[in-house]
């Protein structure tokens, strides 16, 4: 694997959403904090995390900020980071109205669960079509561990990339969960696509950067014990830039092995539920998703954060050799 990289390209981006995320956040969480728009915490969760009540929400516009700044910096090859700003800021928005729904409107249900299916696949659809006729970039994907096989779905690259496009986003939305969670995770898996860009010398290595800069930034405020949560707002952008970035590499199959942590946290919200109604009311699980079942059998919150970023690190290797 040959690495081609102009490193300013590459730290610029990162500096200057760390900055701007870090930064807005001292303004940003006091300005919550008298919006009273506070999380309110399951009463059959962790107990640990009844404390959390009221802790400012919607936090996730602090990477919104930080990522979007880093990505329209005008270096070379940053017009390739626009495609992964629609996704990226399109399910932010999303994520925005719920949270703010449900925080500051008093409204708990936030978006109809429809509204939100609606409004992902049409933000999914614009990325699939800016990138198909501006960019003239197929939504074909490379194959894992099979260099040079491409799998190209034809007409229904479209509805592919729609399906992926909206399981990345709910598994970073499950994710979200306990502090510092989402955010070192997806730096974890952020990291895999910024070494495939650099060994592809693409410009949306920008965008990688840009967003490690800015979950670092979040970090500061979000690592425990926490200050404020992203919200929706920044767990479902954080799905739309994974799946806007591996799409710009054509690596969305990459994602179930770098975003392992994402498709389990899915996987075992499904299974809770599925054997809930199947037994008339037992779990599975302690509590779904997954994170809250080691939390509720003893792990502390670090180190379910720990582990897990771990595990993506460690899988983020293998997604390595499998390119």
């Amino acid at each position: 694997m040959h690495l081609d990289v102009d490193l300013t390209a590459a730290v610029i981006p990162f500096l200057a959403a760390f900055a701007v995320s870090a930064v807005s956040g001292r303004f940003l969480i006091p300005f919550l904090r008298r919006l009273k728009a506070g999380q309110t915490e399951r009463g059959d969760g962790p107990k640990s995390h009844l404390k959390k009540s009221g802790t400012p929400n919607m936090g996730g516009l602090m990477i919104l900020l930080g990522v979007t700044v880093g990505c329209l910096l005008p270096f070379r090859g940053h017009t390739q980071t626009f495609p992964i700003l629609i996704l990226t800021i399109g399910f932010g928005l999303i994520g925005f109205a719920d949270d703010y729904i449900k925080v500051v409107k008093r409204r708990s249900d936030g978006l109809l669960p429809m509204q939100k299916m609606i409004l992902q696949i049409l933000v999914s659809l614009c990325f699939a079509i800016y990138v198909q006729k501006v960019h003239n970039m197929p939504l074909s994907m490379k194959v894992p561990f099979l260099p040079g096989t491409v799998l190209d779905f034809g007409i229904f690259n479209t509805v592919v990339m729609i399906f992926i496009a909206v399981g990345t986003v709910n598994g970073t939305n499950f994710t979200d969960g306990v502090d510092g969670l989402a955010s070192c995770v997806t730096i974890a898996a952020v990291i895999f696509f910024v070494i495939a860009a650099a060994a592809a010398a693409s410009g949306v290595i920008i965008a990688g950067t840009a967003m490690v800069g800015a979950l670092l930034g979040f970090l500061i405020y979000n690592a425990y014990p926490a200050k404020v949560f992203m919200g929706d707002t920044g767990s479902l952008a954080l799905g739309g830039f994974i799946t806007g970035i591996a799409y710009m590499l054509r690596l969305p199959l990459f994602i179930p092995i770098v975003g392992f942590i994402y498709m389990i946290e899915v996987i075992s919200v499904i299974i809770q539920v599925a054997w809930f109604r199947r037994t008339g009311g037992k779990r599975f699980f302690r509590m779904a998703p997954i994170h809250h079942h080691f939390e509720l059998g003893g792990w502390s919150e670090v180190r379910v954060v720990a582990v897990f970023t771990i595990v993506t690190a460690v899988l983020g290797a293998v997604a390595i050799l499998a390119l």
